[in-house]
């Protein structure tokens, strides 16, 4: 189900500079007034993924874009851009969550070539360890 929400040129251009230049390590994007889906912060290549989890809202969803640096189960240092659907279940309203769940379609078929996505619910989900299995699941 789509909910008519729009992507703005915006997010396509950033995404294709981190995508292409590596120009940022994370960027997050939030849905203004219900009608398009626009660039709410970004993060440049001088900040971690613990900045990307410091700069989540506690109480609104977000959508993000993040170069996450791991490990492989067989010690290779990699990285990976992902795409992380963030929606606090605690203290956000069920209204919000609807919105960018049926909104995630319309961001990810712009951001073509995304090879892992992540759903966060609260940090426990973004730890270390979480974050680190998912990137090396086949």
């Amino acid at each position: 189900m789509s909910s008519g929400v729009k992507v703005a040129d915006s997010c396509v251009e950033i995404y294709n500079e981190i995508k292409m230049k590596k120009s940022w390590k994370y960027v997050l994007f939030k849905i203004e007034n219900k009608k398009e889906i626009v660039i709410d912060s970004q993060g440049d290549n001088s900040k971690t993924f613990e900045d990307f989890k410091a700069a989540l809202p506690e109480a609104e969803p977000r959508y993000g874009l993040v170069d996450i640096h791991y490990t492989t189960d067989d010690g290779r240092d990699q990285s990976k851009l992902t795409f992380v659907m963030w929606s606090p279940d605690d203290k956000c309203g069920v209204k919000d969550k609807m919105l960018y769940a049926s909104s995630k379609d319309a961001i990810k078929k712009k951001f073509t070539g995304i090879m892992k996505e992540l759903q966060a619910n609260d940090m426990s989900d973004l730890t270390d360890d979480e974050v680190n299995a998912l990137m090396n699941k086949k």
